[in-house]
């Protein structure tokens, strides 16, 4: 009885460490490419739709509104929410996540830059030492997995 319970217990928790959370729209991992090869695969095209997989860099600190997934060459791409309809944990930096939705390229302002240093917790000086805006990749997510 003993090494049944055990066993049953074995089980619960290596199902709970393999458990994947969804959030917004409901996707799956299949076709998912690397962060990392985006900006070869969207080429010239400004944007196109697809499903990513990377591992998270940071997370809002304020609402977990925003997440910035790790690319390759020590860059980030921000991932922002479908119509702000949803959030992710402000806790998974360093987990895996699967996105789909819309990779884009993009001119961030530097007011908006501004408020994403703010929502980060940056200091007061750091986010007045953004004075100018960026060209990035970003990513408008309809749907994420976290594992």
């Amino acid at each position: 009885m003993k090494n049944l319970i055990a066993l049953l217990l074995c089980l619960t928790l290596a199902f709970q460490a393999q458990a994947q959370e969804n959030f917004g729209k409901k996707i799956n991992e299949k076709s998912a490419i690397e962060a990392s090869q985006l900006p070869a695969k969207m080429g010239d095209k400004e944007s196109m739709n697809t499903k990513v997989t990377g591992t998270v860099e940071s997370v809002c600190q304020a609402k977990g509104c925003w997440m910035k997934v790790k690319m390759d060459n020590g860059e980030t791409m921000r991932v922002t929410f479908k119509d702000y309809g949803f959030f992710v944990p402000k806790d998974i930096a360093g987990k895996t996540v699967v996105v789909e939705g819309l990779a884009q390229k993009k001119t961030t302002p530097v007011s908006e830059l501004r408020h994403y240093a703010e929502d980060a917790g940056k200091s007061k000086a750091e986010i007045a030492a953004i004075t100018d805006s960026k060209n990035e990749l970003a990513f408008v997510a309809d749907g994420v997995i976290v594992k």
